[in-house]
């Protein structure tokens, strides 16, 4: 079993599409992607959330997180603009509140958000709120966060090449094939 720095440097330097950009910020990752693993491995689920211009990213995701040719177990990991296509309406502290409540009894077992946007949109009221959210946030620093630039002209393969490597830290933990602890 590697551990998660090593691991993600070799990852990273073996993969063919540029990624080095990836290898200075290794660090500020490694902390991220761990909580997020240990969450899906405790039974948590995993609702993906997106500002408006980055919905595609949660589609894809969405579709790809549970591909069969994986050969692994099946994740609990749904849009949560699928589940509560009102988001856009929650105003109200109270608003936040209902919704959280409803989250609670319908995934007993935990969830946690992935955020993926940017910090100011009115939907990272409720992302905010939970203290284990996986976020990905857009032109602002956030503590316990993943930073990107709106205006980088890469963006996007920056987007997927991340989540080529969160995925493959998924298996790789799920596999035992990973130490998460060291």
């Amino acid at each position: 079993m590697q551990q998660l720095l090593k691991w993600t440097l070799e990852t990273i330097r073996e993969d063919e599409s540029c990624f080095s950009w990836m290898e200075e910020y290794r660090y500020e990752w490694a902390p991220l992607v761990k909580s997020a693993v240990d969450q899906i491995l405790e039974g948590k689920t995993v609702l993906i959330l997106t500002d408006p211009s980055h919905e595609w990213f949660s589609k894809y995701i969405v579709s790809t997180i549970n591909d069969l040719n994986k050969n692994r177990p099946l994740l609990p990991a749904y849009s949560l603009r699928s589940c509560f296509p009102d988001l856009q309406g929650m105003k109200s502290t109270q608003d936040i509140q209902l919704l959280e409540d409803m989250l609670e009894i319908s995934y007993p077992n935990g969830y946690f958000i992935w955020y993926i946007g940017k910090g100011d949109h009115s939907c990272t009221k409720l992302v905010y709120r939970n203290e284990n959210s996986f976020l990905w946030i857009m032109d602002e620093e956030v503590q316990d966060s993943f930073a990107f630039r709106s205006a980088d002209p890469l963006l996007d393969i920056k987007l997927l090449q991340l989540y080529k490597l969160f995925d493959a830290t998924l298996s790789a933990a799920l596999f035992g094939d990973l130490d998460l602890e060291s």
